[in-house]
């Protein structure tokens, strides 16, 4: 069975199960929208008048988010269980989403520059190759759309899920090459039953860069707990950054600009 295939399947049975991610919006969340989707006010007040892609997105949180906020949305995601969530909240507060079961990297049923922003959320780990995502992202964006896109440290995915007197150890060499073999146990830095994938920081920022992205700005979303038990993914989450958030621009030209060498 190939990643992709292992990781619809582990979507799914998570999305029945209403595991980890799979929480969809509440009205209470849909009250101020950009609170949630825009923590570091990269985008703006609202989403009016944007057409934006939820890439990897399914669940029914941030599609939903996005349509409250005024946006008119497209939701990718490889799972269809995922994407019922998506419709249910859909039917459930009105919202007009579009919904599309499709893998990040072959995007071909979306049009040349159609978007003003794409969104996504964590999910750069479960594809092998994170180039064919960046290049359909560039393709669907209008010159100048920002893409906001959330993914897992290459640390987070190297280290121990367990601690060891209170510390945590690298298990897992930075080059590499396939998948990540599973966790034994139950990690909250990862997703039971899918097949991950860790990326260099090459490979996140210089491949975005050479689709044809400038970085503008990058976070650190903060979940760590000075106060957290030992072994908990907010203790983790002290010695090891779980994520990186990143605003990127699509730029004007059509292709990178050729870099000067002296």
């Amino acid at each position: 069975m190939s990643a992709i295939d292992r990781n619809r399947a582990a979507w799914n049975e998570r999305a029945k199960r209403r595991e980890r991610h799979t929480r969809t919006a509440s009205a209470k969340d849909l009250e101020n929208p950009m609170r949630w989707l825009d923590p570091e006010k990269w985008v703006g007040p609202d989403l009016i008048s944007q057409n934006v892609l939820c890439l990897g997105a399914g669940g029914g949180m941030q599609s939903a988010l996005c349509a409250a906020a005024g946006g008119q949305v497209t939701v990718v995601d490889i799972s269809r269980e995922m994407l019922e969530l998506d419709a249910r909240v859909a039917a459930k507060y009105n919202f007009a989403l579009r919904l599309i079961d499709t893998t990040m990297e072959d995007l071909s049923m979306l049009g040349d520059a159609s978007f003003d922003l794409v969104m996504q959320p964590v999910s750069t780990c479960y594809v092998p190759d994170v180039r064919p995502v960046f290049r359909e992202v560039a393709r669907v964006l209008k010159a100048g759309g920002l893409y906001i896109s959330q993914h897992k440290q290459p640390v987070n995915l190297q280290a121990s899920a367990l601690s060891s007197n209170g510390l945590y150890s690298v298990v897992e060499p930075y080059y590499r090459s396939g998948a990540l073999p599973p966790e034994a146990v139950d990690a909250p830095h990862r997703e039971a039953g899918t097949t991950e994938f860790l990326h260099t920081w090459e490979s996140l920022i210089g491949q975005m860069c050479r689709a044809g992205f400038v970085i503008e700005d990058l976070a650190e979303p903060r979940h760590d707990n000075a106060h957290a038990p030992d072994g908990s993914f907010e203790h983790r989450s002290r010695f090891i950054p779980p994520y990186v958030k990143i605003r990127a621009r699509r730029l004007q030209a059509k292709s990178p600009p050729q870099l000067w060498t002296p």
